[in-house]
């Protein structure tokens, strides 16, 4: 009798232990559920995202710019600025999104996506540099815009210099789904 009773307080306990793992495991999931509902929901303004922009690569957040351009062929992208104007973010039409309309320039938008970072290597602008210098040296008419091109390319390597990276970051964004604000 005094086996059965153990036996049947170990089964209770095993069985309490199991269901105790089980919800714990739950209680564990919809933390990470609602961490990522967390950085969905947070919102950038475009100035402020690329200060942070290196912490956010390949996370889900929304981002609000205003629409510059828009891929006139496929609509497969655009490019938002922020209200300052100095920076621009390309955005893919990804999820979704299956284009961007050309009446969407000048539109404020606020776009969820995943930051992507493409970085632009020293030999990458190196040999950039030496194509741009040939085709100049060609000089098919491209001379102004080549020179407009190497100038990005010292700006690139000062600002390497300045961070002390051997990469140039490039930032742009997936884009999932995108909605227009109303000012």
């Amino acid at each position: 009798m005094k086996q059965l009773f153990f036996f049947t307080i170990l089964a209770v306990l095993a069985v309490s232990c199991g269901n105790n793992k089980k919800t714990v495991q739950k209680e564990k999931q919809a933390t990470i559920d609602s961490t990522k509902q967390v950085a969905i929901n947070q919102s950038f303004e475009l100035d402020s995202l690329f200060a942070v922009a290196d912490q956010k690569v390949d996370e889900t957040i929304k981002v609000r710019g205003y629409v510059t351009h828009t891929c006139k062929h496929s609509g497969k992208r655009c490019f938002i600025v922020g209200k300052s104007q100095t920076a621009s973010l390309r955005v893919e039409a990804k999820g979704d999104i299956g284009g961007f309309n050309r009446e969407l320039t000048g539109s404020l938008l606020e776009i969820t996506g995943v930051i992507k970072e493409r970085r632009l290597t020293k030999e990458y602008l190196a040999q950039t540099e030496k194509d741009l210098n040939e085709k100049k040296v060609a000089e098919d008419g491209s001379a102004e815009s080549c020179q407009a091109e190497l100038n990005n390319i010292s700006e690139m390597r000062a600002k390497m210099k300045e961070l002390g990276k051997d990469y140039y970051s490039v930032y742009y964004m997936d884009g999932l789904s995108y909605e227009v604000v109303q000012e």
